[in-house]
């Protein structure tokens, strides 16, 4: 029997979570731990995860100048088959965006998509990174190996989903626990109520599946209400309460049991972020501005942003909510784009680069509070992109540019040694497509012991960080 209680307890915990922001109030961590207390903005640190859903180009994010390197990228996505993938040269009007890290690399120069210059502003001002060609492995890995497949290689290659999970959580699709989750379970150690450790405004994601605490979600506009609770229902004041005794009653059936213990956290705690968080707008988190579509060159909503602002309210509201660390989870999807990559790719480095900046503007003067140095904010994609063309867009590939950003970034450098350009290369797996240098684990490592976690406990959150000398990239402060 205890055996069914707890599949059950899972399988409606996982049935719950699956069922996205409509029902998000009901996939709450069950271990709420006790109540609020007002935080030192010193003592506390978040995590933001933003991932570029479909798989972002590195090529055409972070962009390598230098003679040899421009000549590739000129021959490769250049010419008048693929004239689409083509950006302007260097120095050019509307040209890629120059930035040179505080430590060379020899022989090489870069610069960044031209829609990205938010971002550099935050390099040149050393507040945002560039992490060169990270990707899932299990293990160093050489382009011989990798042919022969005679080392361990990450399951599933070019495959959306799996990559994905991969990359959020070190297994395939139909993993039950990602390293955000695994990190926020020892984070909520931390924390007075371990409800609000692992929140996502972006839907279910296996990133923040923990093994005790559970993905709390909300949306851009906050935390979606268990309806009806209040105000008429059958035209009248008075059934509110009968119905939140019949759906938090108990039972002896442990399904029903359970349902009404999360029904009963999620009104309980749908009340508590609610009163904790400051408003959107005037007296509380500024409202995101428009930014300008390189498209369209018109003012345009955000919905990256929309999101960020969500985790800045919720960061804001730290105090009220107990927390002391909290791992976040945003998203913005697009980068598939195997068609018209052109025009679709600078969207949504324009997108990206807005919220970003946006996110950072306001942790600098959060409630009045500088919060730049208790917040980090990194990208991932469920993979790069081929340098070849396909004569409209990219396919799928294998490693990719990210970036990291806030105050406690050992910013304006590129960490790891930057590709080469081209094709027929020591790391081409085919058609430019890139063997990664870094793992997924070494990056997510280096950010979870800024957060605080033991090298032991990241062994835990990382179980393949053993077989890496270097475990920590020194892209963040000590």
């Amino acid at each position: 029997m205890n055996n069914a209680h707890f599949s059950r307890r899972r399988f409606l915990g996982s049935m719950l979570a699956a069922a996205g922001a409509g029902a998000s109030p009901f996939a709450l961590n069950l271990a709420a731990m006790g109540t609020a207390a007002a935080q030192n903005a010193n003592d506390y640190k978040a995590t933001v995860c933003l991932f570029m859903t479909g798989g972002n180009d590195p090529f055409n994010t972070v962009v390598a100048t230098d003679p040899a390197s421009w000549a590739e990228y000129q021959r490769l996505r250049g010419g008048a088959d693929n004239g689409q993938l083509a950006l302007p040269a260097p120095g050019a009007s509307n040209g890629v965006l120059p930035i040179v890290p505080n430590t060379a690399q020899t022989g090489r120069s870069f610069a960044l998509h031209p829609a990205l210059a938010p971002l550099k502003a935050l390099f040149d001002n050393g507040r945002a990174a560039v992490v060169a060609n990270v990707g899932t492995l299990i293990q160093p890995t050489t382009l011989a190996q990798y042919k022969a497949a005679s080392v361990a290689l990450p399951p599933k290659l070019f495959s959306h989903n799996d990559q994905q999970s991969v990359w959020q959580s070190g297994a395939t699709e139909g993993a039950t626990s990602g390293w955000g989750g695994r990190m926020a379970d020892l984070a909520s150690l931390n924390n007075s109520n371990a409800t609000f450790t692992s929140i996502s405004a972006a839907g279910n994601t296996v990133f923040l599946s923990g093994n005790n605490v559970r993905q709390f979600h909300v949306t851009p506009t906050g935390n979606p209400p268990v309806e009806m609770l209040s105000g008429q229902l059958f035209h009248t004041t008075l059934a509110g309460n009968p119905l939140q005794s019949i759906i938090t009653a108990t039972s002896s059936d442990p399904m029903e049991k359970e349902y009404a213990a999360i029904v009963a956290r999620a009104i309980s705690s749908q009340g508590t972020l609610a009163n904790a968080i400051p408003p959107a707008g005037s007296g509380g988190v500024p409202e995101p501005t428009t930014y300008i579509s390189p498209n369209s060159l018109q003012p345009t909503v955000n919905p990256l942003a929309k999101q960020l602002q969500m985790v800045a309210r919720i960061i804001a509201g730290r105090g009220g909510l107990g927390a002391k660390r909290q791992v976040f989870f945003v998203s913005i999807d697009g980068f598939d784009t195997h068609n018209s990559q052109m025009t679709d790719h600078a969207e949504l480095m324009a997108k990206v680069a807005h919220a970003i900046a946006y996110f950072d503007t306001v942790m600098g003067s959060l409630q009045g509070v500088n919060m730049r140095q208790q917040v980090t904010l990194f990208t991932a994609s469920d993979f790069g992109r081929t340098f070849a063309s396909n004569g409209d867009g990219t396919d799928h590939g294998w490693g990719g540019h990210h970036f990291v950003v806030g105050g406690a970034v050992n910013g304006k450098n590129i960490y790891g040694a930057f590709p080469p350009s081209g094709e027929n290369h020591a790391l081409d797996v085919g058609s430019g497509a890139l063997l990664p240098t870094v793992s997924v684990d070494q990056y997510g490592a280096t950010l979870a012991s800024w957060f605080g976690l033991s090298a032991t406990q990241i062994t835990t959150v990382f179980p393949n960080i053993v077989n890496f000398s270097n475990r920590n990239l020194g892209f963040m402060a000590a």
